[in-house]
Order: structure tokens, then C-alpha cells, then sequence
């Protein structure tokens, strides 16, 4: 875990940036002692996003299995996607 305090961030942008970048973490910034803020990279942030959706359709489609909804097999999922490929 990394911890800044906010005067760093205001006074080395430029250092956190790139430490923010080249870790690939996030970056937790104080403000009299207290946590305040968290910075991450762009980068990062949108890894985490995708992840976080991912997650979301991995639950919906379990739900929606344990609720009863047709599921295939995966041998069922590669002849399908064999057919697909095959007509294009």
C-alpha cells in the first residue's frame, strides 16, 4: 500500500504520476494524518473497471443458472462457436 500525504501530490505532481503509473497501484493520499483521497492511472482504473464488470456478468449469469435458465455444457458453447466461425 502506498501513502502520500497531499502536500507531496501538491508539490511533485510529476513523481506521484509517475509512480502511480509505473506501479500500477493506488495510491492513497492523507490530509492532516487522515485518509482523504485515493489516485490511481488511468490505466488502472480502467483494468479495475473491466474487472468489476466481468465480476457483475459472472453473478448475473450464475444467478440466472441457479434460477433455472437453460445453461449449456461447454463442449455445447465450442461446437456453436464452431458453427459461427464456419458460416462467416
Amino acid at each position: 500500500m502506498i501513502i502520500k500525504a497531499s502536500a507531496s501530490l501538491r508539490n511533485d505532481y510529476s513523481s506521484i504520476s509517475a509512480l502511480a503509473k509505473e506501479t500500477k497501484e493506488p495510491i492513497y493520499i492523507t490530509k492532516n494524518g487522515e485518509g482523504d483521497l485515493v489516485l490511481m492511472s488511468i490505466d488502472a482504473f480502467e483494468k479495475r473497471e473491466q474487472i468489476l464488470q466481468l465480476r457483475s456478468k459472472i453473478i448475473q449469469a450464475e444467478q440466472e443458472r441457479i434460477d433455472g435458465e437453460n445453461t449449456m455444457s461447454i463442449q455445447e458453447a465450442r461446437n456453436r462457436l464452431r458453427e459461427r466461425v464456419s458460416e462467416i
